[in-house]
């Protein structure tokens, strides 16, 4: 964990308690520069102006241009002169002179020598390789720390066999309260000691040792991980994974709906120039356009067969309904309504703060659901206890003493107290079934009010279904040997949807036998979609 989180309060003690190692970063520890810089011609070299570079920087600091460019020092020639390890590749963009930041480079040897007596000591170490959170949909390079603990362990205390578990984080809607998660335990990456004997020469085999670790540890997280290279393409895979019928007309857990996912993003990697695929993923676009114009959500379209009579009366239902919890939910609204307001100004505020701060984020959204939990973690205790005390001054002024003795008022503010979690809780549950019953409505209004319009999404619903089905049928035998288009069946039939895992997914290579880019064996299952100081 970043040292700086070490400071903080509750979150540094916690990190204590759990035994969090500190992880000293140079970025909280950047300084504004004396003077200005500008590149060279050649962009090899940074001139200052009224710099003070022999005082100010070393070589191997990063100096920060700009959010998105950072250079490293090499050799400082002056107080206006730096040589920079690599040159820039387009001088002109910093051509004039400009303020800059200088991150120091930090000597992790304090950490790898805790992070190798831990190892050495049989124990676990949970790290983020990607080096930081982001709401990308697919996984950041990774860092090379993990595979220089692992290797340097192994280098050091000669006794221990080092493994390396790929877990993957795959969220559904984390930036809302209720949602929910799957994680993935990959097969145990095993550090070669092939590596560990490379690592130790230094040089050039030390780098193809660390290399040669990271790849592994890369197709391990892929394993476990859903990437995709844009959110449009993440959504065409759920909506084609979603009208694959032998999936469709089954109830799949979260983890299987994950599996799916990925694996058929990868299909749709190793297609994507197969024009029959350019054509259905066109078709995919489409439907989903037409969706989000009727304003349904493909679960829905099905809903749409209600008669119009019958839809008439289930939409005044339903509305009645959602009327009624409006109003037994209003008055528990309203008591929450202080939370609910904090938690959307300070999430909102530290959503602003770290997309400022961070060159790899799109919307900051990963750090939302991080900011509510705090919010609602710290204030609503305080919220409850102000209204706890709201109500025993009330009882006090007006039942004391004459109708209520101190102990009663006291016990009837404690109570107060103690049941406000719940009836949160409960309002929550109300404002979600109301979420739904509104959501609810569409189908039946297109049903009632454009009954024809409704019987055409179903019909193009049907026929992209089949368009589907027949490709992934199709093509499944050339990617896949021991392709069966009738698992799934054979799977219900052996009860394997009752909560067990669909043992068919257990590997890219027996869904997509992609020989182009095959692994291990031991590697062919793991992966994971973490990221360093990731926020949940």
């Amino acid at each position: 964990m970043a040292k700086s989180s070490f400071k903080k309060k509750v979150i540094g003690q916690l990190a204590t308690m759990i035994k969090a190692i500190p992880v000293i970063r140079p970025q909280d520890l950047a300084s504004k520069g004396k003077g200005t810089v500008r590149l060279s011609e050649d962009g090899s070299r940074l001139i200052g102006t009224d710099t003070a570079f022999h005082q100010q920087v070393a070589a191997r600091d990063l100096i920060s241009l700009s959010k998105p460019l950072k250079v490293e020092v090499a050799e400082v020639i002056s107080d206006t002169v730096v040589v920079l390890k690599k040159p820039v590749a387009e001088p002109n963009v910093v051509a004039e002179d400009v303020t800059y930041k200088i991150i120091p480079h930090i000597d992790q040897s304090t950490l790898y020598d805790q992070v190798h007596k831990r190892l050495a000591e049989s124990g676990s170490i949970v790290i983020f390789p990607e080096g930081g959170s982001h709401d990308r949909s697919e996984m950041l390079p990774l860092k090379a720390g993990f595979a220089i603990m692992a290797l340097g362990a192994m280098a050091e205390h000669p006794g221990i066999s080092v493994k390396i578990v790929p877990v993957g984080l795959n969220y559904f809607h984390p930036h809302k309260f209720r949602s929910r998660a799957v994680i993935s335990y990959g097969a145990p990456i095993t550090v070669e000691h092939e590596w560990v004997e490379q690592y130790k020469q230094g040089g050039a085999a030390k780098r193809e040792a660390i290399a040669a670790l990271l790849e592994a540890g890369h197709e391990g997280l892929k394993s476990v991980t859903v990437n995709a290279p844009s959110y449009d393409t993440l959504m065409m895979i759920a909506a084609a994974r979603r009208l694959y019928r032998p999936a469709a007309e089954r109830k799949l857990r979260l983890d299987q709906v994950v599996e799916l996912n990925r694996r058929f993003l990868l299909g749709y990697k190793h297609f994507e120039k197969d024009p029959r695929l350019i054509e259905l993923a066109r078709k995919v676009q489409a439907y989903n356009n037409t969706l989000k114009y009727f304003g349904l959500r493909d679960h829905q379209v099905e809903r749409t067969k209600t008669a119009p009579l019958s839809a008439v009366s289930l939409l005044l239902s339903r509305i009645a309904r959602l009327v009624g919890l409006a109003c037994v939910g209003f008055p528990a609204l309203l008591l929450n309504s202080p939370i609910v307001l904090l938690v959307s100004t300070i999430s909102q505020k530290k959503q602003r703060e770290a997309l400022a701060g961070s060159n790899v984020k799109i919307a900051a959204r990963d750090v939302l659901a991080t900011w509510k939990v705090l919010v609602v973690a710290i204030f609503a205790p305080v919220v409850y206890g102000l209204y706890s005390t709201i109500l025993f001054g009330y009882l006090y002024m007006t039942q004391y003493p004459q109708h209520m003795d101190l102990s009663r008022i006291l016990g009837w503010s404690i109570a107060s107290y103690l049941i406000q979690p719940f009836l949160h809780y409960a309002a929550i549950r109300l404002l979600e079934t109301g979420v739904d019953l509104y959501k609810s409505l569409n189908p039946l209004l297109l049903s009632t009010l454009n009954p024809s319009a409704a019987a055409h999404l179903r019909s193009m619903r049907e026929r992209l279904s089949d368009d589907i089905t027949s490709f992934v049928n199709e093509n499944g035998p050339s990617a896949l040997e021991d392709f069966d288009p009738h698992k799934f069946e054979k799977l219900e039939q052996r009860g394997m949807f009752d909560g067990s895992t669909i043992p068919w997914l257990g590997h890219d290579r027996s869904l997509f036998n992609f020989h182009s880019s095959s692994s291990s064996s031991s590697l062919a299952s793991s992966s994971s979609s973490v990221s360093s100081d990731e926020k949940c």
